[in-house]
């Protein structure tokens, strides 16, 4: 199952390359929220792993953003301890771009280019 999240970009982390097959790299997300007169700020971090490890090199800090990820979990065990690790696995990320156009938000990723013809029948 796919999850989508949209927020501001915060942080973006080094590459880590975990064996000779395998890399991850991890980036935060601010999303605010408000309910009842307050507002709520929270701090994601996802994880980006193999081809998708570039993905954030494509923003800056700052932009708002869109993220598809997966969530991930997986069961630990060592010197008789249990432990369980959840990831936020990062496939897709996109610029949101938010204008105004006669008082509503616009993102401009849904408009399409101007040379885009529509020549259906109806």
């Amino acid at each position: 199952m796919s999850y989508e999240i949209t927020g501001k970009l915060v942080a973006r982390f080094d590459t880590v390359q975990r064996s000779e097959n395998f890399k991850t790299r991890e980036f935060v997300i601010e999303k605010t929220d408000s309910g009842n007169g307050k507002t709520f700020t929270s701090f994601i971090k996802f994880q980006c792993v193999q081809d998708k490890t570039t993905m954030p090199d494509r923003f800056n800090i700052g932009d708002e953003v869109k993220i598809q990820f997966n969530i991930k979990g997986s069961k630990w065990e060592k010197d008789g301890r249990t432990n369980y690790i959840t990831n936020l696995d990062a496939w897709r990320m996109e610029s949101i771009k938010l204008g105004q156009d006669n008082g509503h938000e616009v993102n401009y990723n849904d408009i399409p280019p101007a040379d885009v013809v529509d020549d259906l029948p109806f």
